[in-house]
């Protein structure tokens, strides 16, 4: 049976184990067994970066796209809001449709224009395109789209599971990849020719760019920008992010099923009664990759959903020129479900205490499988 934790869907941990059943619960080993990863040699990331350089203009043109009916929060605005930090490329954030982007978990925004806008306006395409994961991995126009940015000269990044769509184009056809932990086996089912690559948060071949789970979109935006702009550059990016060092390396076999993450998960699911809803302040300004990244988190608890309040219907723009519309309109919210302000706070930083606070509320384990979900070494 085919084992599929569906990641956009509480309900779908429940139906997975109640199917497969104790005994399968029971075999999953109680925690992974890994060591530190070693280090990257010099050789291989000065490689990546020669692989990542700009392909057409100096100052580059980024587009990552959506479509409207759900994208992955983390994955479309972490890449908007890092890359807008940086100031070292135009950064656009498309839809399919004309209409705002629902994101899952967490959030609606409003995108920059529509990918036909995008084609009026850059015949000659992007320079990147970054693809998040989406509810499906066959849209028509996404998948239309991409060919013809690649076609037109761009790199393709997959950010998470986008691998998953960029596989579906084709274009990953005899390259080397990686993508989010519970998705490989998937991927490279659907696509035998993808020569998967372990150990590694992101993989460069020839033109297309592949992540491993949603936090990866942070050191991969920080290598796009030390291959566009520098080291110097990237450092102090990173140091805005409140990121002390990165680079790809990864402990794939740290991310894995375990015992505590499925019986947490089903738990968690079960406990229907006692799941909330916990708000957060939405002021312009605030940094779009720090709310995200704790918006995300708190939704992956399979206790709580994380949603957005605001004193207007209207968008509130951030810190870098998301908009994003709130869920509700009130002036304030029940303090015993109200989440601690974001405000400017650093996003590393605030990923961090939202898994303190989580770990606060509902205990470690679901902390942890919070940060499995995220492919988060805490």
């Amino acid at each position: 049976m085919k084992k599929r934790l569906v990641l956009w869907s509480s309900l779908g941990v429940a139906a997975l184990l109640a199917t497969i059943g104790a005994a399968w619960v029971l075999s999953l080993p109680p925690a992974p067994d890994v060591g530190a990863a070693p280090p990257i040699a010099k050789e291989e990331a000065d490689a990546m970066l020669a692989a990542l350089k700009p392909p057409k203009r100096q100052r580059p043109l980024i587009a990552i796209i959506g479509i409207n009916d759900a994208t992955e929060t983390t994955d479309y605005l972490m890449p908007y809001g890092i890359l807008r930090r940086a100031d070292v490329a135009d950064v656009v954030a498309l839809a399919t449709k004309p209409e705002p982007v629902t994101l899952y978990p967490a959030f609606k925004v409003v995108p920059d224009m529509t990918v036909a806008d995008f084609d009026t306006r850059h015949p000659d395409g992007a320079d990147y395109v970054i693809v998040p994961a989406m509810s499906r991995d066959d849209d028509p126009t996404v998948l239309q789209w991409l060919r013809n940015q690649a076609a037109k000269g761009a790199t393709v990044i997959g950010v998470c599971a986008g691998a998953k769509i960029v596989g579906e184009t084709g274009l990953l056809d005899g390259k080397l990849a990686t993508t989010h932990w519970y998705y490989l086996d998937e991927l490279r089912k659907r696509h035998p020719a993808i020569r998967y690559v372990a150990d590694r948060r992101l993989v460069v071949d020839r033109g297309v760019v592949t992540t491993t789970g949603i936090t990866a979109s942070m050191p991969m935006s920080l290598t796009l920008i030390e291959a566009i702009a520098g080291r110097d550059k990237a450092e102090a990016v990173a140091r805005d992010l409140g990121l002390p060092h990165w680079d790809a390396r990864h402990e794939s076999d740290a991310f894995t099923f375990t015992r505590p993450f499925a019986l947490t998960a089903l738990a968690n699911t079960l406990a229907f009664w006692n799941r909330e809803q916990l708000g957060i302040d939405l002021r312009a300004g605030a940094d779009e990759v720090s709310l995200a990244l704790v918006a995300d988190a708190w939704s992956r608890t399979y206790r709580s959903h994380a949603v957005t309040f605001a004193r207007t219907a209207d968008a509130l723009e951030t810190r870098n020129h998301i908009r994003i519309i709130p869920d509700k309109v009130a002036t304030n919210w029940s303090a015993e479900h109200l989440l601690p302000a974001i405000g400017s706070q650093r996003p590393a930083q605030a990923l961090d205490q939202a898994l303190q606070g989580i770990a606060t509320r509902y205990g470690m384990p679901t902390a942890d499988l919070v940060a499995m979900q995220l492919e988060y070494r805490r």
